[in-house]
């Protein structure tokens, strides 16, 4: 899975880069640093770092699309989106995945999870476990503690339950918390347990 539509600048910043010459530069930079003759899966980045910016994805999603239409994608994707953005981009080509910020404390996107469970669309939740402030609840704390597992892995068993549509990601640096990782892949929360983590995000 690759995104595409921001570059990481000289001070570590991502700002955007939707120009259509940005767009087909990045491709032909992945294409060619991965060694392939066609991406499987490409996001489209529109929003900011953890929320949506408003208005039309029309123009730098229909570059993709024409990219696709060249076999150089195989699918396409959206992050950083609104609902209405996500429609948007379905009216041009068909998307499989959205991919956006959500945990169990930041549930903006609940309605639009159920949406595209609906159609068969994949939500890739970024930040899964809080992103650049860790998730921190007694509630949390407390569920784990219960289940004699860590908050995380409980965090990240929380999210799988929630949608069939949910895909994990989570990225690590470390071996502990790889073991973490794996530990709420494998977990079955009770419904007692999945009732009082839903009250985390109020």
């Amino acid at each position: 899975m690759t995104k595409v539509g921001a570059r990481r600048d000289a001070e570590g910043n991502w700002p955007r880069a939707l120009a259509p010459d940005e767009l087909r530069e990045a491709v032909h930079d992945n294409l060619t640093n991965l060694g392939l003759n066609a991406l499987d899966v490409v996001n489209l980045r529109v929003g900011d770092l953890d929320a949506p910016e408003l208005g039309s994805i029309a123009k730098p999603f229909r570059v993709l699309a024409e990219m696709q239409q060249q076999h150089l994608i195989k699918h396409l994707g959206v992050s950083t989106v609104s609902a209405e953005q996500v429609a948007e981009a379905q009216s041009i080509a068909p998307v499989v995945c959205v991919q956006n910020f959500y945990n169990i404390a930041h549930r903006q996107d609940d309605s639009l999870i159920d949406s595209l469970a609906e159609q068969g669309i994949a939500y890739v939740p970024y930040f899964p476990l809080g992103g650049f402030s860790p998730l921190q609840s007694d509630t949390l704390s407390k569920v784990a503690a219960r289940l004699d597992t860590s908050p995380m892995a409980a965090a990240l068993a929380w999210l799988l339950q929630r949608s069939p549509n949910i895909l994990l990601i989570p990225g690590t640096s470390s071996v502990e918390h790889l073991r973490e990782n794996v530990a709420g892949a494998g977990l079955q929360l009770p419904e007692d347990a999945i009732k009082e983590l839903d009250s985390i995000a109020g």
